[in-house]
């Protein structure tokens, strides 16, 4: 009787266990039990150590926690992961430490942009709302840090929705122009160039030099290891007057870091223009729902936009220390999915394309982190992101005519490859580019020039095979 009692007293432990596990699915997936690699684990298979990357293939795949947090740092990204789904609301509202959403917003919650921790993708029906996609706006000029000037209406953000007592700022229309082209073997493709439009402007109009920057929502795992990246380790990469003579003059970007009140390098940002992600996440609660920090504590009003201050607000910064703090460990804490299918003779020939038609020279493989990083378990990490963080000029095809800091028209950081086979499974969708306009990987690669015309040229030159091995390949990142 004892034994059977036992028995069945262990089994009713074990199913309260799974039932609590499933209950916190939506914020936590029991990711302390991460799932079980599905082919032997190589060093290359592993793009962030055995902590910071997830076997995990499912759309849950880019959620995913390091593996060896403390009990307490367990708690803290559950809660950060809480904070980064909830919806704000606008003020006043029952739960004050949740108000304050607006007047002008993008979305209003971090993860109306990045469903999933994921990448967003650009409207599929004209004059559909953005979301995840914004729009940068500014005027000829620099201010005091070397910023972009401001529209004088509008401020550096276009906002397409609002709270209720509020007028977004305007509508966006975006269509797209087919340019047609073929390949060496006589294949054909076509790519598409988007156009914008702003219709139904609502607070005077638009500054008549008016320079814009679409820009699409990214994908998050892995942020935190960039962070970790040694400075000296991103500048050793940097070759800006193309002193070697190989047609790749990769820059850094300095950027005006609030809080240490000197221009710093920008990691972040399809133009590295944010120096960390603790103002990356203040500026995006700002710009993206108009929520205050300590670091933002004003709301991107112009004076034409003056009326929308007399609206109540969520307080003095709206977004507490403690909240901002939970958001960045969260991000910085993120795992980055495993290589997949890395053994496949397909997978191994698209890899030495990769390194023959020179997409390395952007595109590091491998980085070792820091050290004395916040996150102890990021440290002296041998990781393989696929980017050198550093600015390059992608040619006028590219170009959004809008300078950054000190990214130029025509240069864009270049986007860390890791998990970029995920966003299909995760997002559902395979538009690529800093404006989405690329339906698929093969697109971004043929509107790559500039510093990368001499590759985009050698792959239109490959044969069908090696143009899919190539693409291949970079689908098992």
């Amino acid at each position: 009787m004892k034994r059977a009692f036992r028995s069945k007293f262990f089994l009713s432990i074990r199913l309260l266990a799974a039932v609590g596990c499933f209950v916190l699915l939506g914020l936590w997936s029991c990711q302390k039990n991460d799932l079980n690699p599905l082919e032997p684990a190589t060093e290359n298979d592993l793009p962030a150590g055995v902590d910071f990357t997830t076997y995990d293939r499912s759309e849950n795949a880019f959620g995913r926690q390091a593996k060896s947090l403390t009990f307490e740092e367990d708690g803290r990204f559950v809660a950060g992961n809480s904070l980064f789904q909830t919806n704000w609301v606008a003020a006043p509202a029952s739960v004050q430490s949740l108000d304050g959403l607006g007047p002008l917003i993008n979305a209003s919650s971090c993860g109306g942009c990045h469903f999933k921790d994921g990448r967003a993708k650009p409207p599929e029906v004209l004059g559909a709302p953005l979301n995840g996609l914004l729009i940068r706006l500014s005027v000829p000029g620099i201010g005091t840090h070397g910023e972009p000037l401001p529209d004088p209406n509008y401020g550096g953000q276009l906002q397409d929705k609002s709270i209720l007592d509020a007028r977004p700022e305007a509508k966006v229309q975006i269509t797209y122009l087919e340019i047609g082209g073929t390949y060496t073997d006589g294949a054909t493709y076509s790519l598409r160039q988007p156009m914008f439009n702003f219709p139904e402007p609502q607070y005077g109009p638009f500054a008549p030099n008016l320079m814009i920057s679409p820009r699409i929502a990214q994908q998050l795992p892995g942020l935190g290891l960039l962070e970790a990246i040694p400075e000296s380790a991103i500048l050793a990469q940097a070759d800006e007057g193309d002193q070697n003579r190989d047609g790749v003059s990769g820059k850094p970007n300095y950027v005006w870091d609030l809080e240490q009140n000197r221009l710093v390098l920008g990691r972040f940002g399809w133009k590295a223009n944010m120096p960390n992600l603790r103002q990356q996440a203040a500026g995006a609660f700002n710009g993206d729902m108009g929520l205050t920090t300590s670091l933002f504590p004003q709301e991107e009003l112009t004076s034409a936009q003056l009326d929308l201050t007399k609206l109540p607000n969520g307080g003095a910064p709206e977004i507490s220390e403690e909240q901002l703090a939970k958001i960045v460990f969260y991000l910085r804490t993120l795992a980055v999915p495993a290589r997949r299918n890395s053994t496949d003779e397909t997978v191994k020939q698209g890899a030495k394309l990769f390194t023959t038609l020179r997409c390395n020279s952007c595109h590091t493989q491998q980085f070792t982190t820091s050290s004395n990083y916040a996150i102890v378990q990021a440290r002296n990490l041998v990781i393989r992101p696929y980017t050198d963080l550093l600015l390059h000029d992608m040619g006028a095809g590219l170009a959004d005519g809008r300078p950054d800091f000190a990214a130029g028209e025509q240069e864009w950081r270049t986007p860390p490859l890791w998990g970029i086979g995920m966003v299909r499974v995760v997002n559902k969708h395979t538009f690529f580019l800093h404006d989405g306009r690329a339906r698929n990987l093969e697109e971004a690669i043929l509107w790559h020039g500039g510093e990368a015309q001499s590759a985009q040229e050698a792959f239109k030159k490959l044969k069908t095979k090696e143009r899919a091995a190539l693409v291949t390949f970079l689908e098992s990142l």
